[in-house]
């Protein structure tokens, strides 16, 4: 896709997400995490997982950001923890224990993404990466990996 299109589609998913409907703004939130790694795409995520109308939106904006499995869906996700009032927090707990319950292997490697983000020039980022590996810490997977290699 070329960088002409994939700014055209962020800017509509970005008007979409300005909507008074929360299925709209749910999802827009599922497809921009699909761009998480665009500036203006990050800036409204963040104001998606602390949506202030329905924490459906933060559920499900943040599992799409955790699905990446990558640190531009982390860093975004851990802004928001650190931001994110009690209510939006525990929401966005279950969302990690949507996406890390089952295997051991995702979420031993978002624990070495969030310790990369330990160190980010961003205080919020830093605050919410140590949130999350927190949680992460105790979450407690079905499938674990194998020991012996």
């Amino acid at each position: 896709m070329s960088k002409e299109a994939r700014r055209a589609v962020v800017a509509a998913l970005i008007e979409l997400a300005g909507s008074l409907d929360f299925q709209d703004r749910a999802d827009a939130g599922r497809s921009l995490a699909s761009f998480a790694e665009d500036p203006d795409a990050r800036r409204r995520l963040l104001g998606l997982v602390l949506d202030t109308e329905d924490t459906f939106v933060t559920r499900v904006t943040t599992v799409a950001l955790l699905r990446r499995q990558d640190a531009a869906g982390l860093r975004v996700v851990a802004s928001a923890l650190a931001a994110a009032d009690s209510n939006h927090a525990d929401w966005i707990h279950t969302a990690v224990l949507d996406v890390f319950m089952v295997f051991g292997r995702d979420r031993d490697a978002a624990v070495r993404e969030c310790e990369m983000l330990i160190h980010d020039p961003d205080d919020h980022v830093r605050d919410g990466a140590a949130q999350l590996i927190d949680t992460l810490a105790e979450t407690d997977p079905v499938l674990l990996p194998s020991r012996d290699g």
